[in-house]
C-alpha cells in the first residue's frame, strides 16, 4: 500500500514536471490586428508587425523564459471579422495580447471581446475617445492617440489663429463621429462656431459633392474629419475646388500622420496643420529607430501608430515580466483605461488628462513646410 502511494506521489510530480516544462516552452503570443489591404495599410499594415518585431527583438526575445511569437491578421476594416479573429486567437490561438487595431469601430467590437476573456488589447491604431471612456475594460488600453488629443490640439490651435467657423467632412462611423464630436466641443468652448456637416462613406473615392457643401458653407475651416486613403483623396480634390490652406477657406486635416504627406506630396501638403504623437525627424534617437524601421518596412517611413506599436509592446513585456504571468488582469491592471503616448525610441513623460482616468503625452503641433535643402 505504502509503495503505491508513494508511486503514484512520483507519477504526480513527474507530470508536474512535465507540464511546467511544456508551458515553459509555450510562446507568449502577440497579435498585430489590422488593416493589411485597405485604405489604413499605410498608417498600420505590415509597418505595425515589423515595429512589434523589432521590440521583440530589442527586449530580447523572451519573457519569464518563455519565446515571444508575433502574429498578424487583416480584419478588412469589418467589426465582426474583426471580433471573430480576435475571439479565435484568444480560445484556439492562445494569443495573449491584441495589437494595433486601427478602425475604431473594429477597436470597439475587440475590446468587448477581450473584456470577457483571458487578453489584453492594447490599442495603438484606433482614435475614438470612447476606448477610454464608455467602452473601457480592465483588459483594455488605448495607447498612441485619440480624438480627445487630437481635436484639443488642432481645433483650440485654429480658433486661436483666426478659424471661427467650421464645417466637418466626416467619415460615417465609429472614429470620424467621435473626432467630429470632440473637436466641435473645443471650437466652441474656443469661442468658435460649428456651421454645418456632411459625412461620407468609409473609403470615398469621390468627395466632390461633400467639397461643394463645404464651399457653400463658407465655413473658415473645412475641416476632414477622416483618415488614411480618405483624407489623401479629400485634399487633393480640394485643391481642384479652390479649397486649400491659406485665403478664405482652409482645409484642416484633424488627422493626418507623416505617410499620409508622402502619399500628398510636398506640393499638395504644403501648409497643412497636423497633430502628431512621433515624429521621425525629432532628435537622435527618433532618427535612429527611424533608420532600422525602413530597412524593414521596404524604404516606407513610419507612422505614430507604428511607433505607438513598438512603445507598446515594449510595455507589455515589461508588464509581463513583472507581474510574473501574462493573466489579462493583472497585466492590464496597471493600464485599464489609460492612454500612455509613447515615441519609438523615447521615454514617454506620462500626464494624468483628469479625463476617465486616461494618461497622455502631450501631442506635436506641426506645419508641413517645403525645406529648401532637401527633396
Amino acid at each position: 500500500m505504502r509503495r503505491n502511494i508513494i508511486a503514484a506521489l512520483a507519477l504526480l510530480l513527474l507530470g508536474a514536471g512535465l507540464t511546467a516544462s511544456a508551458v515553459a516552452q509555450q510562446p507568449v503570443k502577440l497579435g498585430v490586428l489590422n488593416d493589411q489591404t485597405g485604405l489604413y495599410a499605410d498608417l498600420t499594415g505590415m509597418g505595425s508587425v515589423h515595429a512589434a518585431r523589432m521590440a521583440v527583438e530589442d527586449y530580447g526575445g523572451k519573457v519569464l523564459g518563455r519565446p515571444i511569437e508575433v502574429i498578424f491578421a487583416d480584419h478588412q476594416n469589418k467589426p465582426d471579422i474583426g471580433a471573430n479573429l480576435a475571439r479565435q486567437w484568444i480560445e484556439t490561438e492562445g494569443v495573449n495580447v491584441i495589437l494595433d487595431v486601427p478602425n475604431s469601430a473594429v477597436g470597439l467590437a475587440v475590446r468587448e471581446v477581450t473584456r470577457t476573456h483571458d487578453a489584453v488589447d492594447i490599442n495603438t491604431g484606433a482614435a475614438t475617445s470612447d476606448l477610454s471612456g464608455k467602452a473601457c475594460s480592465p483588459h483594455g488600453v488605448h495607447w498612441s492617440f485619440d480624438t480627445y488629443g487630437l481635436a484639443a490640439t488642432i481645433g483650440q490651435a485654429l480658433v486661436k489663429q483666426g478659424g471661427d467657423t467650421w464645417f466637418f467632412i466626416t467619415a460615417d462611423y465609429a472614429f470620424g463621429h467621435a473626432l467630429e464630436r470632440d473637436t466641435s466641443a473645443f471650437v466652441t468652448a474656443a469661442g468658435g462656431k460649428v456651421v454645418g456637416a456632411v459625412r461620407h462613406p468609409l473609403n470615398t473615392a469621390d468627395f466632390s459633392s461633400y467639397l461643394l457643401q463645404a464651399q457653400a458653407s463658407k465655413a473658415k475651416i473645412v475641416a476632414l474629419s477622416n483618415a488614411g486613403g480618405d483624407t489623401i483623396n479629400a485634399i487633393k480634390q480640394a485643391a481642384e475646388f479652390g479649397l486649400g490652406r491659406s485665403g478664405d477657406q482652409r482645409v484642416a486635416a484633424l488627422l493626418l500622420q507623416f505617410p499620409d504627406t508622402h502619399a500628398l506630396g510636398l506640393e499638395a501638403a504644403q501648409g497643412l496643420t497636423a497633430s502628431e504623437t512621433f515624429f521621425w525627424d525629432l532628435d537622435d534617437a527618433t532618427r535612429a529607430w527611424t533608420k532600422r524601421f525602413l530597412t524593414r518596412n521596404n524604404g516606407k517611413p513610419p507612422s505614430m501608430i507604428h511607433a505607438g506599436t513598438y512603445g507598446a509592446t515594449l510595455h507589455y513585456l515589461k508588464a509581463v515580466a513583472a507581474a510574473g504571468t501574462t493573466d489579462a488582469t493583472r497585466c492590464g491592471m496597471d493600464f485599464a483605461c489609460a492612454s500612455p503616448l509613447s515615441h519609438a525610441g523615447r521615454n514617454p513623460e506620462l500626464k494624468r488628462s483628469g479625463r476617465g482616468g486616461a494618461l497622455f503625452k502631450g501631442l506635436l503641433l506641426t506645419q508641413l513646410r517645403h525645406h529648401p535643402e532637401r527633396t
